[in-house]
């Protein structure tokens, strides 16, 4: 700290949408509603580096989604706090860039309310059988496939942090019987039956629709791969909002292709953008997103900061922040 001022350094990405950037307005309205917290902070508002290296060596807290690794590994002497404006941080490993006394945190939680409302939306439309609607109409075929309401019906969600909490949550008040997997096993007041992941099998056999909402770490590649696929029933439909990584795709395109599965709905890809010529453009009864299901448009950067602000309220009082990553699991 200088003249006992928390030494905030913020980077933005113009190659970023800009629902992601940190703008002196968006800062100022957040100060406005925290001035206690404000008044502690000498804030830095950066856009594609242009005053990072100014900086590094001055913040205590450095906020974005990518850096100069490098240059923080060697010069942010000052550094106890790396806040990422993302959940995701497969980007960033191996962590060994981090300076020894300066913590990982991430935006856990931010996406929760956005990513709940997608999910069950989504739920809804393959409960609709929307998929298959969409896929006759670029056929220009009347086909009439009928649905009945899903209350009553099972939802599995994989993964039951914030967002799968969230997913949990307007299925569970809207009649759904909702199965959970998490690594801990904790129970959650909107999941029915909560298991570990050695029940994904037995639970993903009873599901009418999957969600997908965990962490991409090694252990979760291809999750939801063929063997899994098939355990499904064959009017099951499946959304994935966590990483391309968590399913194999294609596995996936070749059920939809066999004519397995009511539909799936996609958020996320690798690469992104999804290339013109990936043939998951084209695979029957898949609805893709380009990776917006859980940013709010009009509000996300506001609740960053805000979270970024009682997270130094945080360690100016001497307390461990929220959202610290434990960087042996990768989130």
């Amino acid at each position: 700290m200088r003249n006992g001022k928390i030494q905030l350094y913020v980077e933005s990405l113009t190659r970023q949408p800009p629902v992601f950037h940190i703008t002196p307005e968006r800062y100022a309205r957040v100060a406005a509603r925290l001035p206690e917290i404000a008044a502690r902070i000498e804030p830095v508002l950066s856009f594609d580096n242009e005053k990072f290296a100014a900086n590094v060596t001055k913040a205590d807290v450095i906020v974005g989604w990518d850096f100069d690794r490098k240059a923080i590994r060697t010069q942010a002497e000052n550094l106890v706090l790396v806040h990422i404006t993302g959940a995701g941080l497969d980007h960033l490993r191996p962590f060994d860039w981090l300076p020894p006394k300066a913590r990982l945190t991430n935006n856990s939680g931010v996406h929760g309310e956005k990513a709940g409302e997608f999910a069950f939306m989504s739920v809804l439309m393959l409960n609709n059988r929307m998929p298959q609607l969409i896929h006759s109409q670029a056929e220009r075929k009347w086909d009439r496939a009928f649905a009945s309401i899903s209350i009553g019906k099972t939802l599995l969600i994989i993964g039951v942090g914030h967002m799968g909490a969230e997913a949990a949550r307007y299925a569970h008040r809207n009649g759904l019987h909702v199965l959970g997997i998490r690594r801990s096993g904790k129970p959650n007041r909107y999941v029915h039956e909560m298991g570990t992941p050695d029940r994904l099998h037995e639970f993903l056999s009873r599901a009418d629709f999957v969600v997908v909402t965990a962490p991409a770490v090694e252990e979760t590649k291809h999750l939801i791969g063929e063997t899994e696929l098939a355990l499904m029933k064959d009017t099951a439909g499946l959304v994935n909002m966590a990483r391309a990584h968590l399913v194999d795709y294609a596995a996936l395109s070749r059920a939809l292709e066999s004519g397995r599965l009511a539909g799936a709905v996609l958020d996320v890809f690798s690469p992104e953008p999804l290339p013109a010529e990936s043939p998951l453009w084209s695979v029957p009864r898949l609805i893709l997103t380009p990776h917006c299901s859980s940013d709010d448009a009009e509000l996300y950067a506001e609740k960053t900061l805000e979270l970024v602000f009682r997270n130094i309220e945080r360690l100016l009082a001497g307390r461990k922040p929220r959202n610290v990553v434990d960087l042996s699991r990768g989130y």
